[in-house]
């Protein structure tokens, strides 16, 4: 078998194949120094003969007519030079949308080359999984109960279950993005955020999975209790003290009594 050609990755200088588009190591792009492309060789003979004929004994009219003539073929040359550019741009930009939609589909693809008489169903199922996890950030089980909920997807039970068995997914990465909205958009404590992470009708991630979404999460508890303070008073009427305990309460807010205190302390800042 003939051996490719290879070469030297301008970027990180890796040997890579001449051929290539691409550094697989680096991900750089290698393409074609100005000085290998066709046409600038020819625009450079171009000039020089262009040269030596306005150096010549030949009349005025011949001259102009030679730099005509070069000039012309000149922006013709140029003209290819940039159509073969942007052939190649748009060729390198269908590429890296091409990997893209490959790299959304693959998990599927792979489950369908792996199991070639896997039903439609499931791979549909798979597909609906995976969008939830990336958009929604859901849990495992949230997911399945998605999929088979008479209000939801409606697949079967087998069909949900192989999705969420087959799916690609970082379920504390999932937790912890749930975990950060409740806390910018609801402020709520810490303990709130956690409980409603694993309850049954909540977001049911698991206790490890919402125990690494809280330890990993950046928050002001502080900010959060003060925010929701405000809330009481403003749309309740509340008072600091009614407040205070409400934030406080294993049955309201689930602060602690130091994040409540700071809360009613600055409710008029």
């Amino acid at each position: 078998m003939k051996q490719e050609k290879m070469t030297t990755c301008r970027h990180c200088g890796a040997e890579i194949a001449a051929s290539a588009k691409t550094c697989p190591h680096c991900g750089g792009k290698n393409k074609k120094p100005i000085y290998k492309k066709w046409w600038f060789w020819l625009i450079i003979i171009l000039i020089i003969v262009g040269a030596a004929s306005s150096g010549g004994s030949k009349t005025g009219s011949s001259e102009e007519k030679k730099d005509v003539e070069s000039t012309e073929a000149a922006e013709e040359i140029s003209v290819a030079a940039a159509e073969e550019t942007q052939i190649e741009t748009e060729a390198e930009t269908e590429e890296e949308i091409t990997k893209e939609e490959i790299s959304e589909e693959t998990t599927t693809a792979e489950a369908a080359e792996t199991e070639p008489n896997v039903p439609t169903e499931y791979l549909t199922a798979l597909l609906s999984a995976e969008s939830y996890s990336k958009l929604m950030h859901m849990s495992k089980q949230g997911i399945y109960d998605q999929l088979v909920s008479e209000y939801g997807e409606k697949y079967t039970a087998e069909a949900a279950q192989y999705a969420v068995d087959h799916m690609e997914a970082d379920w504390n990465a999932n937790a912890l993005e749930k975990a950060e909205d409740y806390s910018e958009t609801m402020h709520m404590s810490k303990r709130g955020i956690y409980d409603q992470l694993i309850s049954e009708y909540g977001e049911k991630f698991t206790e490890e999975e919402a125990q690494y979404a809280v330890d990993h999460m950046e928050a002001d508890w502080n900010a959060n209790a003060l925010a929701k303070a405000k809330t009481y008073r403003d749309t309740m009427n509340m008072s600091p003290a009614a407040i205070q305990d409400q934030l406080a309460s294993e049955y309201g807010e689930k602060f602690t009594k130091e994040e409540a205190s700071y809360a009613i302390e600055h409710l008029d800042d």
